[in-house]
Order: C-alpha cells, then sequence, then structure tokens
C-alpha cells in the first residue's frame, strides 16, 4: 500500500461530536481531502445581499440579506408561538429589490438572536403562502458571528452545496476547523515551479498559479475574490495531472502486451470488398482506414476510439479492418449493447459483403467464386442448437467474424484466434466488457466506436488510453435534414399537422417513422405518447387511413423485431412506430420522416441519432419533435439546438454541458470524467491539453513516471483510495 497523504486523514481525527457523521451522512464526505475538494459554489462579499425577487419556489435557497423587522405573535391552534422575520434587499442591477417572510415556530433561537440591521445567510425550502414567496423554519447564521468585536471582516464568505440537514455554515465551520488544524503544506506537491511557469504561459495567466496548500485556503477563505480563479485552476490542473499520468501509465503498459501482426494481404476479402462496393469510400474513411491497417500490422495492441457524426460510415471502416484481420489469419468479433443492436449489425454486415458472407441465418448468401467468410451472430436469447453452431464455428477457427452482445465475452465462449475487437458504445456499453474481452484474448487489437461526437478534451479524459481517430465527412448520397419543433402548447393544429406530413410523403411514395418514449401507458403521465396506444390512434386518422403501420420495441422477441425491421425495410410497412430500438444500425433509404413525439425526453444525442435514420436516399427529409413544454420552458432551448444545426459537435457539446458527462455516456462509461472534482472536462479543454503535455514529457523523461516521483506516488495512492474509479481506468 502506498504512504497515506494527508489528505487521506478521516475527518474523525480532526472533527469532534457528530459533525464527522452528518458529513459522511449528507454528502459523502468522510476524509480531509473529500471536505477540501467540496469546494465553495459560490462566494458572497460582506455587503452583497441575495436578490430575493429572483428565488424559484420550491427550491432549497440559501439567502443572503438584511433583516428588517422582527415579531412575534401566538400560535392559535395550540401553545406556542412563531416569530415573524422579514429580511429585504435593495434593488440591483435591473432586479427590483423585494422582501421576504419567515415564520419560525417556537423560535427561540430566532427571537433571542434576530434584529432590525441585522445581516444573516438563511437557508430553507422556498414555498408559496398567499401567493408570496416564504421560507418556514429556515436555518440560520449570522454574518457578523465571526468577527471579534471591534474589528471588520471584508473578506467573502464561501457558500458550499448543502442539504436541509447540513446548512452551507455547518460545512463552512467543518471546514476551517481543516484548516487551522491540518498541515496542508504536507499534501504532496505536484505543481513543481516548471509546470507552474509553463501553465501561466501557456494558459496566459498573470502570474505562476499557487501551491496546493495555498490553492486549498484560497478557495475556502480568500482574503479577496480574485485568489479563486487562480486557486481552482491549480486545483484542477493537479487533478488533471493524476488523471492523465493514470491513463498514460496504463495504456503504456497495454503496448507492452506482445500483439500478432495482421498486415494487410492482397487478393483477399478485403479486396474483394472495395471491388464490390457501388460508390467511392470517403476520404475520411480512407484516412482513417490507413491508419487502422498500419496499427493492425504491427506488434504492440491496437487501442483506439473512432467517432465520427451520424452517418459518417464508421460500420464500413470498421468492417474493413475486420476483413484484413481475417485474411491475415485471425478473426474478428462486432460487439453491440443488446440483442436488437447486434441483430442489426450482423444484417448490415450481411448486406455490405453480399457474397463474401457465409450464414445460416437470416439474410443468408451462398457464395460465389472467390474469397468467403462465415460471419456469426451470438446473443443471449438464441436457441441452444444455432448458439451451439455458432460457438463451434468460433472455436474451430471456421467463423472468421461474430457479432453479438456481452454474450460473447463470457467464458463458455472461446476464439480460434481473435485478431480485433470491435466494440460498439452507443453509449451504452461499459469498460468492464471491453476488458473482459481484453482479459479473455491478450494482445487482441481493439477498436471502439462511438456513436455520439465527442469533444477532444471529453475523450482524453473519459478515454484517455485509447488513441483517437475521427472520421470526417458523410458518404455522398446523405441528404440535410430539415428539423422543426413542433409545439403542441400552440393547439391541436400543431400535431394534426406532423400526421399531415406523414401522410403526404407517404403518398409521395415514401416511408416514416414514429418514435415514442415508452413501449406502454404509464398511469402517473398518462398523456405520455407510448407505442401501445399510438399505433391503433394513427391508424384511426382519417388522414393516415388505410397506411400499413407496424410496431417495434425492446420488449418484443428478438424474431419479432427482426421481422417488423426486414418488412419495415423491404417497404411492407408506411409507418413504423417504435421506441429508441431505431437510435442506430437501420438503415432505410426509402425512409424520409422522423416524428419524435414527447422529444423532451430524449437527450440531444439520442435525438440527433434518431434524426439520422432519415436522409439516406435521394428524397427531401424532415424531422419533427413535438413537445407538450410550454413557450419559455428551458428544456425548449434543449430541441432549440437541434433545429439549428446539424453538426454533430456542436450538438454533443450542447448535451455534455447540459446533462453532464456521466449522463450522456453512461456511469459505466465516465467513471473518471463524473469522478473529477476540479476539472471541467468541456470548459477545461485548454488545461486538459497542458496535463496531457506535462504527462508525455514525464513520460519521456524517464520510465514510467519515475522523471516525476511526486506524480507516480499520488497516481499510486490515488489508484488505491478511489477503486471504483481506479478499476473504471484499468478496464478503460
Amino acid at each position: 500500500m502506498p504512504a497515506e497523504s494527508v489528505l487521506d486523514t478521516p475527518l474523525e481525527e480532526v472533527l469532534s461530536g457528530r459533525l464527522p457523521a452528518r458529513l459522511a451522512a449528507e454528502l459523502s464526505l468522510t476524509t480531509v481531502g473529500e471536505l477540501l475538494d467540496h469546494t465553495p459554489r459560490r462566494w458572497v462579499e460582506r455587503g452583497e445581499l441575495t436578490p430575493i425577487a429572483a428565488l424559484p419556489v420550491d427550491a432549497e435557497v440559501t439567502v443572503v440579506a438584511r433583516v428588517e423587522s422582527v415579531g412575534t405573535r401566538r400560535m392559535r391552534s395550540r401553545a406556542g408561538f412563531i416569530v415573524d422575520v422579514t429580511v429585504a434587499d435593495p434593488s440591483v442591477e435591473g432586479v427590483a429589490g423585494a422582501s421576504l417572510s419567515m415564520a419560525f415556530f417556537n423560535g427561540h433561537d430566532a427571537k433571542r438572536r434576530l434584529a432590525p440591521g441585522v445581516t444573516a445567510m438563511f437557508q430553507g425550502r422556498t414555498t408559496l403562502y398567499r401567493g408570496a414567496v416564504t421560507l418556514n423554519n429556515p436555518d440560520f447564521a449570522l454574518l457578523d458571528d465571526d468577527v471579534a468585536p471591534g474589528e471588520v471582516d471584508v473578506r467573502p464568505v464561501p457558500l458550499y452545496r448543502a442539504t436541509g440537514k447540513l446548512p452551507s455554515w455547518t460545512v463552512r465551520s467543518a471546514v476551517a476547523r481543516v484548516l487551522a488544524d491540518v498541515d496542508l503544506d504536507a499534501v504532496p506537491e505536484l505543481l513543481t515551479p516548471s509546470i507552474r511557469e509553463r501553465a501561466a504561459r501557456v494558459l496566459d495567466l498573470p502570474a505562476p498559479l499557487p501551491s496546493t496548500a495555498d490553492a486549498y485556503r484560497s478557495l475556502h477563505a480568500p482574503e479577496d475574490l480574485a485568489q479563486t480563479g487562480p486557486a481552482r485552476t491549480a486545483l484542477a490542473l493537479r487533478e488533471a495531472l493524476v488523471a492523465q499520468a493514470a491513463l498514460a501509465w496504463r495504456r503504456a503498459r497495454e503496448r507492452e502486451r506482445a500483439a500478432v501482426a495482421r498486415p494487410r494481404l492482397a487478393g483477399g476479402l478485403l479486396d474483394a470488398l472495395d471491388a464490390r462496393l457501388p460508390f467511392a469510400l470517403t476520404p475520411g474513411q480512407v484516412a482513417v482506414g490507413e491508419e487502422l491497417a498500419a496499427e493492425l500490422a504491427g506488434t504492440a495492441p491496437m487501442s483506439r476510439l473512432l467517432q465520427g457524426d451520424v452517418g459518417a460510415g464508421k460500420t464500413l471502416v470498421a468492417l474493413r479492418a475486420m476483413l484484413q484481420a481475417v485474411d491475415a489469419g485471425g478473426q474478428a468479433a462486432l460487439v453491440a449493447p443488446t440483442e436488437v443492436l447486434a441483430a442489426q449489425h450482423h444484417r448490415a454486415l450481411l448486406a455490405l459483403l453480399g457474397p463474401l458472407a457465409r450464414d445460416a441465418g437470416i439474410l443468408s448468401s451462398a457464395a460465389g467464386e472467390g474469397p468467403a467468410v462465415d460471419v456469426v451472430l451470438v446473443t443471449g436469447s438464441q436457441r441452444t442448437p444455432a448458439r451451439r453452431e455458432a460457438l463451434l464455428k468460433l472455436a474451430s477457427g471456421q467463423a472468421g467474424i461474430a457479432v453479438g452482445t456481452h454474450a460473447l465475452l463470457s467464458e463458455k465462449v472461446a476464439f480460434a484466434d481473435l485478431a480485433l475487437a470491435v466494440v460498439d458504445e452507443q453509449h451504452r456499453f461499459g469498460v468492464d466488457q471491453r476488458e473482459a474481452l481484453r482479459r479473455a484474448n491478450p494482445g487482441t487489437h481493439l477498436l471502439v466506436m462511438s456513436a455520439t461526437p465527442i469533444p477532444r478534451s471529453v475523450a482524453m479524459t473519459v478515454f484517455g488510453d485509447l488513441d483517437l481517430s475521427v472520421l470526417e465527412g458523410l458518404p455522398s448520397g446523405r441528404q440535410p435534414v430539415a428539423t422543426h419543433v413542433a409545439r403542441m402548447a400552440h393547439g391541436p393544429r400543431v400535431i394534426a399537422r406532423v400526421w399531415e406530413v406523414i401522410a403526404e410523403h407517404v403518398a409521395a411514395g415514401h416511408q416514416a417513422f414514429v418514435v415514442c418514449p415508452r413501449i406502454d401507458p404509464d398511469d402517473a403521465d398518462p398523456g405520455h405518447a407510448n407505442v401501445e396506444e399510438m399505433a391503433p390512434r394513427l391508424r384511426a386518422l382519417p388522414g393516415l387511413a388505410g397506411l400499413r403501420i407496424g410496431t417495434v420495441h425492446g420488449r418484443m422477441d428478438q424474431a419479432e423485431q427482426d421481422a417488423a425491421m426486414r418488412a419495415f425495410a423491404a417497404g411492407e410497412l408506411d409507418v413504423l412506430v417504435a421506441t429508441t430500438v431505431v437510435e442506430v444500425g437501420v438503415d432505410v433509404p426509402n425512409a424520409t420522416v422522423m416524428a419524435v413525439l414527447d422529444a423532451d425526453d430524449f437527450g440531444l444525442s439520442t435525438l440527433h441519432q434518431l434524426r439520422g435514420r432519415v436522409g439516406r436516399g435521394p428524397g427531401a427529409a424532415i424531422c419533427l419533435l413535438a413537445t407538450r413544454l410550454p413557450d419559455g420552458h428551458p428544456s425548449l432551448r434543449r430541441l432549440e439546438v437541434l433545429e439549428a444545426t446539424q453538426d454533430g459537435m456542436r450538438i454533443a457539446q450542447a448535451d455534455l454541458a447540459q446533462r453532464g458527462v456521466g449522463d450522456v455516456l453512461g456511469a459505466a462509461q465516465s467513471g473518471l470524467a463524473s469522478g473529477l472534482t476540479h476539472v471541467d472536462v468541456l470548459a477545461d479543454a485548454p488545461l486538459i491539453a497542458l496535463a496531457a503535455d506535462v504527462v508525455a514529457d514525464v513520460m519521456a523523461a524517464g520510465d514510467g513516471l519515475s522523471a516525476h516521483p511526486a506524480l507516480a506516488a499520488e497516481v499510486t495512492r490515488w489508484e488505491a483510495e478511489h477503486l471504483t474509479a481506479a478499476d473504471y481506468l484499468e478496464k478503460g
């Protein structure tokens, strides 16, 4: 075990009474480091008051205000008294001044300590009483309580994220005790003088960053607000250094494993595929293809993230890499997070390969003259005979390509010689499954495909152990998709127009998707769109009379889903009512309308993926995002982003900014990023890049991290003390 840092000191050794238990129960803070990393959400200068007029209703708030009046009255229904307190603020920056009434039931402390003219912080949940915002029994603290008599304290007051049972000033008092009693100068210093000077130069700072100890002091007890910015930057850079160093260390260890070289062979399956494609590869596909081909030909295992916008052609790039591996005598696996997606990928590969594929299942093709490859599907719900046959083909080496879910990673699945694993993330496939495949097949080349364009700073932090390839451009024939938000709050004519657009496109010989957020009705919200009710409702509409309307959702068994998808792709259905099972892998060039109902239920990245299901053929395509939200609702801004742009990177940045990395990529995929306390993976992009450059220089200067012993020790300590994050890193 590594030597403990002062930051690992349990709070029980520093704080007395029940406070350590309260901090652990309410905020999950158990060590000195965790408490110090619980940094203020903002600072209040002594003369600054909270704009009362802007307070939300039914929200936990912290109000800094001046007491205007204090009165006492007896309760009518039972014994006791109520202390009525009114606080107020002046007009500030265009926000009108307002007053706020508070009621303290049997409020002995309020009666004793609150008086007109006193400035205090109040914390509680706002409610409405006779049409006005009020606070009942709020916690409070006088701002002058910590000032010695005769002194004037002008220092900013930190406000912390708190809970109803643990107010901000209780956290503040705990931090003050830690700052007074713990030797922060003993914290291992990772920001050497040269790194601080480099940061000032690269980040264009007016002065070098403070030390770690001074950064903590300046964040929690600043002399003035100007100290807080450099302090936060210093702690963020320290955190980024540890994260990037841990990732780099692991990537270096992964590259030490030996892999069998799989060079491209002339006259094989890859050449045959390229010869039969009815279109030319895009420049982006050619460039990334050459990058992957070079790595597959090497003896160090490839670990690469392939990202590209919706419809950029990632599947074809992955198939070409898999065929290179098969041509060289190995096998390839394509792993998807769900059985629906695995089946869709299986169909897509068979369609691309045509006569080059041999398959005993759906869309079977009889191989013609020349090379051919067995492509098998392996899922958990397969019938036993089909699954047994697929597994035997993999174990014997007869099958060159396997497509499946995490069932492929089971100990019961043995490959004769797995050369390349392609993992289709689609936001849901976790790092644990990736590592399981690597451990079962040491030296296997790994290609991870991201369904969402990921800003570089996020990719460096979440997938930092993977090299990054960006697939630029879109294949020829892809059409822009006109996108409109259908505001149903404007009246019934809005949704009626959605159905009219579908009818018009079908009358012109095209097809439409209608996507619902739910499969069946929800008693809690009976108006919410669901597949079970929507399909018969559409069939009953006069404007859609006679249309062939089918359904597909995740609770249907695999055969039913496959049948519905095939019928739609074959033009046997005019409208497909579905859940997000159609988000990826569905290629129907004749589909020109995508209507998403209750679109505000979905994230931006999901909506962008859904929109990518249309515009794949020559017909003009349209995406209609129907919502019941009223004008002015903040969630409408998300939908307006899609209305304004088709740039996947801009959409991904907006989605990450609004929902956070964990929500967008999934907790399993963002274990490291969601555990960062000081680094904002979007706003701190230059800082993350700087940390990566510093770590690269350290790695180049010595064996591993030996050129920076303090950083090496901190990485080891950090992994040992943050087991969950370390697991994610190890399995990234």
